[in-house]
């Protein structure tokens, strides 16, 4: 015996077939209309769904490179953390303690808010500032550059 000669023990079960008369009635339970009350129906095939759900307006692709220009955001707590007194605070020196992120392999924008207290003389280099951030930087004695 090889194994192109190997059979199941049982027979295979029949698919029931409906809509050929008999005690069901006229749709024979298929319904009225429609693909799935005829006869060799097929599908629509499912990557016609995943490519129907992509996102077809216009302009769509630049909403990505919109968030790409972001700046990253570093509140003024993490400064007192992570600085000592009269560091220099630049996009660069931020990446290298691990504090922000490359963005696809560049040095991203950096922008610093104002949140928490600032007791430390900071320089800051190539930073955005907010109005906020700005007044508790220059208050302490700290430079923007």
């Amino acid at each position: 015996m090889e194994l192109h000669e190997l059979r199941p023990i049982h027979k295979q079960k029949k698919p029931k077939r409906i809509g050929r008369g008999g005690k069901r009635g006229t749709y024979s339970g298929r319904g009225i209309k429609g693909q799935r009350s005829r006869a060799g129906r097929k599908f629509m095939p499912l990557i016609r769904n995943w490519i129907k759900r992509y996102p077809k307006l216009r302009g769509y692709r630049s909403k990505k490179i919109q968030s790409a220009c972001r700046p990253s955001v570093v509140n003024i707590e993490i400064l007192e953390k992570k600085f000592k007194l009269e560091d220099t605070v630049s996009p660069d020196i931020l990446i290298a303690k691990k504090i922000i992120r490359r963005i696809k392999r560049k040095v991203p924008k950096v922008k610093i808010l104002g949140k928490g207290k600032l007791t430390k003389k900071l320089i800051i280099k190539d930073c955005l500032v907010s109005k906020n951030a700005k007044e508790k930087i220059e208050k302490v004695g700290g430079q923007i550059v």
